[in-house]
């Protein structure tokens, strides 16, 4: 009773301000659809699409209309990375260190690039993307769980970039909004050029990339997987549903899901993975609890199209809530291990269980990238208002 009540207090500020049907005929926000609606409209989508022919045509389409209501087409021009690095911190099986990189002249993404403690010739990247956890105490990527995961992944053999969204971290010190009106585009930006730094490290192979995210994390993951086919592998969790659109404009504050020419929901926005392996992770508690019964057929059905129906997968927790408790990441890790070839064995105690012991949660303070020996330049952007496009 009381995780059902603090989860209904957590996203009922989550979802403050949107109404069922936004005022911006335009937009689709939040809870668009009763979950009966959400349902019909997903069986109703099977008639556009019979044939794999049909459903690429839908998928451009789709892709076309994110990226042009995100306002990224044309797309901005690519400019020189320049990361700047911190001081690296040795753990058991793996290491952190902090970077901040230039998505735009002076726009610097904050993040921590964890790595494993055996390097390898070629090895698998992946982005690790968070959701508007806000309290100080349960923050951003600072949070236990995402550490865990990043970790994890870290000693399973994979490069892990884990990286702050707009306005939050050090951006949000400085004076960045998150709940500002192009949030989305800005966010979307910042993960291809999260993708975009990841590949341009030393021995990733760019045919072994991932990345995942739980709750607005989870809408990251699988909008950077519709437009950027450089991703390989996608796990968002909690999030992907028929009848929530993502309550906040970082998800649903601009012009992605209706256009003139169609309307699309996050189940189809997800489907644009195929063929290209994902898991779903979903939840008893939020708009991803029918998921097994609504979503997850839809998709499987359009990876069937795409000759890929063995590539997706759904593991439902009915009786847990929102998040990406160990038990989710204990979904996520196996499936990543198999299409990323990463090592199983480096995470699992003698009895073979998936054991994190002896990963080290750090403080905020500690996993900032800029400080006194590390000075923030002085062309940085301290506000969204400022960026030149």
């Amino acid at each position: 009773m009381k995780r059902t009540i603090s989860f209904c207090l957590f996203f009922l500020a989550v979802l403050t301000g949107f109404a069922r049907h936004a005022d911006n005929d335009s937009l689709c926000v939040g809870h668009y659809y009763s979950e009966e609606e959400g349902r019909e409209v997903i069986n109703s989508l099977k008639s556009k699409y019979t044939t794999k022919k049909e459903w690429i045509e839908r998928a451009d389409m789709i892709r076309d209309g994110i990226m042009k209501g995100a306002g990224l087409d044309p797309m901005p021009v690519r400019a020189p990375l320049n990361p700047r690095y911190g001081k690296e911190r040795k753990y058991k099986g793996y290491s952190v260190v902090n970077v901040a990189f230039e998505s735009l002249p002076g726009v610097f993404v904050t993040g921590s690039l964890y790595l494993p403690g055996q390097k390898r010739k070629r090895m698998a990247g992946i982005l690790s993307a968070h959701g508007h956890w806000s309290k100080p105490e349960d923050y951003g990527r600072y949070r236990a769980d995402a550490q865990l995961r990043c970790a994890s992944l870290a000693r399973m053999g994979a490069v892990v970039f884990s990286y702050d969204m707009v306005g939050y971290g050090e951006m949000k010190e400085w004076g960045w909004e998150h709940k500002h009106p192009f949030a989305l585009k800005q966010q979307l930006w910042n993960s291809i050029r999260a993708l975009d730094f990841l590949l341009s490290l030393d021995n990733i192979d760019p045919r072994r990339i991932a990345v995942t995210g739980a709750s607005g994390g989870a809408t990251q993951t699988f909008l950077l997987t519709a437009v950027d086919d450089r991703i390989k592998v996608s796990a968002p969790v909690v999030q992907v549903s028929a009848h929530f659109f993502g309550g906040c404009v970082c998800e649903s504050g601009m012009p992605i899901h209706k256009r003139a020419e169609y309307q699309t929901n996050n189940v189809e926005i997800a489907a644009l993975a195929a063929p290209r392996p994902m898991i779903l992770v979903s939840d008893g508690a939020d708009w991803t609890k029918n998921t097994p019964d609504v979503e997850y057929p839809h998709i499987r059905y359009i990876y069937g199209l795409m000759g890929a129906e063995r590539k997706v997968k759904n593991v439902h927790f009915p009786d847990e809530g929102h998040g990406y408790e160990l038990s989710k990441r204990s979904a996520v890790y196996p499936f990543l291990a198999k299409y990323l070839k990463l090592k199983m064995s480096s995470i699992l105690d003698k009895n073979g269980d998936i054991s994190e012991e002896g990963i080290v949660i750090e403080p905020y303070e500690m996993m900032k990238v800029f400080s006194d020996d590390n000075p923030r330049p002085g062309h940085a952007v301290l506000k969204n208002d400022d960026v030149k496009w």
